[in-house]
């Protein structure tokens, strides 16, 4: 017997009506379920394990902590890796007479970044042989003239005896009024000295312009994954007359390139002049050193005193407390608890990651 089709189709909307009231439930059912669930703040990034707390600096300072897995303190020619959020740092410790000090350990210093002691220590190495990246930065104005030869003699003879390994590289630039760089990164010394040579004195002096210029151009973006050591090598009497940017800028480049600048004056006078102290404070807020040779044929004693210290520091890589990548400038205080020794590094940094 046939079903009259109005039966069909009744049966068929009362099994529709079903699977819809089911289907609706269903839903309902995981709905309550999800808001049940914390939901993130709007804007709010993924969710981050919980950070460790950082070490307050103490009243009575305490020796740096000990440094973390895998780190180590030997002698030898360490592959040091820095991280994001690690600060590098290089620095030389000198008695009263200026001689080397070697052979401390890091129980030996402390250290405040940002005015906190370090969230950890990650590695610590003593008389290590990172690659260089140097500038030789010569005054090439009408007021260093009479000397202008023995400068450059000096700086093709540090050269030869500085860059010894395959990674170290330098450039030449030469000042007057404006900065030119005659010969760029390399590590061919022939084309070193070549562009040493190309340098001819003449016109004004704009001192911070190339020390700002050689910072930005050259030695801001010449970082990597392994700390490097990054030096200006400044040839100059100290006099400007002709930059655009003024003596502060100039060291803040040098901050944010993390470049140590070494300074020869070529004042021969017994008495310091107002140069004198300009270079003095270059190399003093940078971590370096500024050398008076009592003569021009002295100079070249100075650059073997760069050399030295070039290849007797000391690296520490650690994590600051409270780090973030927000560009602001933080100050670093590292001293030795021996009072008898002198540590020189650079006074701070900016904050900008990598």
């Amino acid at each position: 017997m046939n079903t009259p089709r109005s039966t069909l189709q009744s049966t068929a909307s009362a099994r529709l009506r079903r699977l819809s009231s089911l289907a609706f439930a269903v839903a309902f059912a995981c709905s309550a379920a999800f808001a049940q669930q914390p939901a993130p703040a709007a804007g709010a990034p993924a969710a981050q394990p919980p950070a460790q707390s950082a070490p307050q600096a103490a009243p009575g300072a305490a020796p740096l902590a000990a440094p973390g897995p895998g780190s180590n303190t030997d002698t030898g020619t360490p592959t040091i890796h820095v991280g994001v959020n690690e600060v590098s740092l290089i620095f030389t410790v000198t008695d009263k007479h200026g001689h080397y000090i070697a052979n401390l350990g890091q129980n030996d210093f402390t250290l405040l970044d940002d005015q906190k002691a370090p969230e950890r220590v990650n590695s610590f190495h003593q008389q290590i042989n990172l690659p260089l990246r140097v500038g030789i930065v010569i005054d090439a104005s009408t007021s260093i003239r009479s000397r202008f030869q023995f400068e450059q003699q000096s700086a093709t003879e540090f050269l030869l005896d500085v860059l010894k390994a395959k990674s170290d590289r330098a450039f030449v630039m030469g000042f007057d009024v404006t900065p030119t760089v005659t010969a760029d990164w390399t590590n061919d010394q022939d084309a070193l000295e070549t562009g040493i040579n190309k340098l001819q004195p003449g016109g004004g002096t704009a001192l911070y312009d190339a020390v700002y210029v050689a910072c930005r151009d050259k030695l801001l973006g010449s970082r990597g994954p392994e700390p490097v050591r990054k030096a200006i090598i400044l040839i100059s009497d100290g006099d400007d007359n002709q930059s655009r940017v003024y003596l502060p800028e100039a060291i803040k480049e040098c901050e944010r390139a993390e470049t140590i600048i070494y300074a020869i004056s070529t004042n021969w006078t017994p008495s310091r002049g107002p140069g004198d102290k300009i270079l003095q404070q270059l190399a003093e807020e940078t971590g370096g050193e500024v050398f008076f040779p009592p003569s021009v044929e002295e100079m070249a004693a100075s650059f073997k005193n760069i050399e030295e210290e070039l290849r007797s520091q000391y690296a520490l890589v650690y994590t600051p407390a409270d780090f973030t990548t927000n560009g602001a400038y933080r100050t670093i205080y590292l001293y030795c608890y021996d009072r008898r020794y002198t540590v020189r590094a650079k006074k701070g940094y900016f904050a900008t990651g990598r």
